[in-house]
C-alpha cells in the first residue's frame, strides 16, 4: 500500500454531528407536505444523497419547493442542533500539523458546509472544500473526489475517503482511493460494512493509525 498523504472527509455525520439537525429537517419538511406520514426511522434512507435526489423520488414537481423548505429550516436551527463528535478536532488538527493534505467532499451546498466548519472551528484546516455547488455529479460519482485530488495535487494511490454513508465508500471505490467508514454512522456500522470499506473507524482518532501518524 502506498503511503497515505491525503485525507478526504465527508462532513455531515462524519466530522460534525448533524444527524439530529438532518433528521429534524427531513421530518419538518416531509410532514409539512405529507402530514403525519413520516417518523424518524422513515427518514434514514433520505440521508446521504443530495436533497434534489431524495425529494425527487417523492414528487418531481415540488422538488425545488421542498428543498427550499428544508434548507430554510436547516439553516435556522443549524447552530442549536449541531454538535461535535469526540476526537474529531484533535485528529484533524494533528493531521494538519503533520502536513497531510486535507479536503472536505460533501453533497451539501457550499454555504451550509462552511457554516458547519465554522461552527466547529475546523475551517482553517481545509483549503480545499468540494460541495454540491462545485460539481456536476454528486457522490457516489467519482467527480467530487477527483476534483479534490486535483486541487490538492494528489494521486488516488495516496488518498483515503472517510465517510458515514455508503455514497462515500462507493465514491472512494469509483475514484480509486482507499475508503474508511465510521462506526458512528446514523445508518449503523453494519450498513456501511456491506459496502466493504478498507477500514472501519471506531472513533476518529483511529484514523491516525490508519494513515501512519506515529502515536506516542
Amino acid at each position: 500500500m502506498s503511503k497515505i498523504t491525503t485525507v478526504l472527509f465527508d462532513l455531515d455525520g462524519t466530522l460534525i454531528n448533524t444527524n439530529d439537525l438532518i433528521i429534524s429537517s427531513f421530518l419538518h419538511t416531509l410532514n409539512h407536505y405529507y402530514p403525519d406520514q413520516y417518523k424518524e426511522i422513515d427518514v434514514l434512507p433520505f440521508m446521504g444523497p443530495p436533497l434534489e435526489e431524495s425529494f425527487g423520488g417523492l414528487n418531481p414537481a415540488k422538488v425545488d419547493e421542498m428543498c427550499a423548505h428544508y434548507r430554510a429550516y436547516n439553516q435556522e436551527h443549524h447552530d442549536e442542533l449541531v454538535t461535535e463528535f469526540e476526537g474529531v478536532y484533535e485528529t484533524v488538527e494533528t493531521l494538519y500539523k503533520q502536513g497531510y493534505k486535507l479536503a472536505i467532499v460533501s453533497t451539501k451546498v457550499r454555504n451550509v458546509v462552511l457554516k458547519g466548519l465554522d461552527l466547529m472551528k475546523l475551517r482553517p484546516f481545509f483549503d480545499v472544500v468540494i460541495t454540491l455547488d462545485e460539481v456536476e455529479n454528486a457522490k457516489p460519482h467519482p467527480e467530487p473526489i477527483e476534483k479534490a485530488l486535483k486541487e490538492l495535487g494528489s494521486s488516488p494511490q495516496e488518498a483515503i475517503m472517510v465517510g458515514d454513508n455508503h455514497h462515500d465508500i462507493l465514491a472512494g471505490k469509483n475514484a480509486g482511493v482507499l475508503s474508511a467508514g465510521v462506526a458512528w454512522s446514523a445508518k449503523g456500522r453494519e450498513h456501511l460494512a456491506q459496502y466493504e470499506p478498507e477500514f472501519m473507524l471506531e472513533t476518529m482518532p483511529d484514523l491516525l493509525e490508519v494513515v501512519g501518524v506515529p502515536t506516542a
